[in-house]
């Protein structure tokens, strides 16, 4: 008896001690469906009537919902509320209503960073370099560029008044925009660059990715391109379907683009091209990043295990599965349904250690001690599993140098300001019609201004530390070029300091096929 009193004791202490009674042992060992489904109800119960806060049932059940679909540990299956569903449909579709604004804060207000062509905003005028006084006769000072951004949205057809400032005009400008349907541009640039080497940044496979991409190499083509270089970095994917497309332009008909395998049968398919390639022997490169994503990975993997294409970059996201997405009444349940795999075999999924690495849904694939599985392409060269694409050459952006590093350790806090002054010189550049060459270089005169806007605006830093960092040039250059000459001056100069595109124009230069081009890539170790 005694030691049955003890036993009690000791329960009651610990008990007491982790802060809480026991009450009572009301669960039993059953384990079959009706027991778990009543077992829930009673649990949901209790929180209702019980718990200390009261928990209206909405969000007691919303709750419900995502743990359950947290513990799924999948990063890719979630619950999507109408807003949520909506942004979903906007990235795979490319459509919105809206006036086609592309917006920085800068100054503690809304600049126009650039409108997009075609677009209600520079159909009416509006430029780059405006900066946002009042949409519909509110004010935008202190607003967020996605508070302006839902300010400017609406319905199509309906109309938003919009009032800006702009450099070296005295009053304000008013201009009275008609929402429309836009379409967002998937092939955010297409360049011919020296040498006949073809440019085309591809952003998001929306569902006219692959026309549009196709019209842009048609055109580069007829302008003198001989060879291509196919930008993905930074592309988080889009519609299988229009993966599955932008690969068929490349590729004969009958070779094999993906396969997916599910649980259910209809989820298990193998998709082969059905079109002759487009541009037959056209050298092709293909730059990836960690960012490249889903899609993305589809078009880099099936290029390489056909041996179409040297990827050249680094190793790609790993998202290697497919969702599906199922209204739940104004709501959606996005659910992962199948993995993808290239046409090698190789799996695109990225392998994680365990349940917490899904938080984590950004960074290349894991390398750990886990040798990687090997696969052969059709012409036999060498390519590695386990998640991911790794590149046939890999080449990372330059890494940041001591002096740009010490440049924003002494800025701190004051780096929103040091890019406020940036702005601000750039739009007096662009008042005064001073550069009037978009190669133009960034002078001690121009860094000599920069540097009295800063101390002006209160930032205090080493001049030695301002006048050794290469990121001032860089920078200011940046600002200037898009604020004097637009975004895609701006973009140029930066694609000119770019190392991973120096690396494949370097790649591109004297190969006259796809096999010469292949030759210069070194098998995975």
């Amino acid at each position: 008896m005694r030691s049955k009193g003890v036993v009690a004791a000791a329960v009651l202490t610990c008990a007491l001690v982790s802060g809480g009674w026991l009450m009572e042992r009301s669960w039993t060992g059953s384990h079959d469906l009706a027991t778990r489904t009543h077992l829930f109800d009673e649990v949901l119960e209790h929180v209702k009537r019980d718990f200390v806060d009261t928990i209206p049932d909405s969000l007691l059940y919303r709750h419900a919902i995502d743990g359950a679909l947290r513990e799924l540990h999948d990063p890719h299956t979630t619950f999507l509320n109408p807003r949520r569903l909506s942004r979903l449909e906007e990235s795979t579709t490319g459509h919105y209503a809206g006036v086609g604004i592309q917006m920085d804060l800068r100054d503690s207000g809304i600049t126009v960073a650039a409108t997009l062509p075609g677009s209600p905003a520079e159909q009416v005028g509006i430029l780059t370099g405006d900066r946002i006084d009042s949409i519909a006769s509110k004010s935008a000072r202190g607003l967020t560029s996605e508070e302006a951004l839902k300010v400017l949205r609406g319905p199509a057809g309906t109309e938003v008044k919009v009032v800006v400032e702009r450099p070296g005009v005295a009053e304000l400008l008013t201009f009275t925009l008609v929402r429309r349907e836009i379409q967002v541009n998937p092939v955010r640039h297409a360049l011919l660059l020296p040498d006949g080497i073809g440019y085309v940044e591809l952003t998001v496979f929306s569902e006219s990715a692959a026309t549009v991409l196709s019209t842009a190499i048609d055109s580069l083509r007829a302008a003198g391109a001989r060879s291509l270089v196919l930008d993905l970095r930074g592309d988080p994917g889009g519609l299988l379907s229009q993966g599955v497309d932008v690969a068929d332009l490349f590729l004969d008909a009958g070779q094999m683009i993906v396969s997916t395998k599910g649980r259910m049968p209809t989820e298990s398919l193998t998709i082969p091209d059905r079109a002759p390639q487009r541009w037959v022997n056209m050298p092709m490169v293909v730059l990836t990043d960690s960012n490249s994503a889903s899609a993305s990975e589809i078009v880099a993997g099936a290029l390489q295990d056909h041996d179409r294409a040297l990827i050249v970059g680094t190793a790609t996201y790993g998202k290697g599965s497919a969702q599906r997405v199922f209204k739940v009444d104004q709501n959606a349940l996005k659910l992962t349904t199948a993995l993808w795999y290239t046409p090698s075999g190789r799996s695109i999924n990225r392998p994680r250690r365990s349940p917490s690495d899904d938080d984590d849904d950004g960074g290349p694939p894991r390398t750990d001690s886990v040798p990687r599985p090997k696969f052969r392409t059709d012409g036999g060269r060498l390519v590695l599993g386990g998640g991911g694409i790794v590149p046939d050459v890999e080449v990372s952006r330059s890494p940041v140098a001591k002096e740009d590093k010490a440049l924003q350790v002494a800025l701190g806090a004051k780096i929103p300001a040091f890019r406020d002054a940036m702005f601000e010189y750039a739009l007096a550049l662009k008042t005064s019609r001073s550069v009037t060459d978009p190669t133009f270089q960034v002078s001690p005169a121009m860094r000599d201004e920069l540097w009295r806007r800063m101390r002006v605006r209160g930032i205090d830093i080493p001049r030695a530390v301002y006048d050794s960092a290469g990121l001032v040039d860089r920078a200011l250059g940046g600002q200037i070029a898009r604020y004097v000459f637009g975004t895609r001056t701006e973009f140029e100069r930066e694609l000119r300091r770019d190392p991973v595109m120096t690396r494949a124009e370097l790649l591109l230069r004297g190969a006259t096929t796809p096999k010469v081009l292949l030759s210069h890539a070194p098998s995975p170790k």
